[in-house]
């Protein structure tokens, strides 16, 4: 299997436009972009709400911790 030559890539390029259309590609792009963002931006605010958690550099504890069970003797 060799590489492909600039004809392979013209073909593959012109099927992907007449699927897709000629301004469907630009949106699909923007959208990938707008996405990435979002997720750059939750995992900052993640990191900041871990770190306004932490209290005298103690370990967080978990939201739903089990409690000791007291026993009656």
């Amino acid at each position: 299997m060799g590489s492909f030559s600039i004809w392979h890539w013209l073909i593959v390029l012109a099927i992907v436009l007449l699927v897709f259309g000629r301004g469907k590609i630009p949106e699909l792009m923007g959208d990938v972009a707008k996405g990435i963002k979002n997720f750059k931006s939750g995992m900052a605010d993640d990191d900041t709400a871990d770190n306004s958690k932490t209290i005298d550099n103690q370990p967080n504890q978990p939201v739903n911790s089990v409690k000791e069970k007291t026993t009656k003797s």
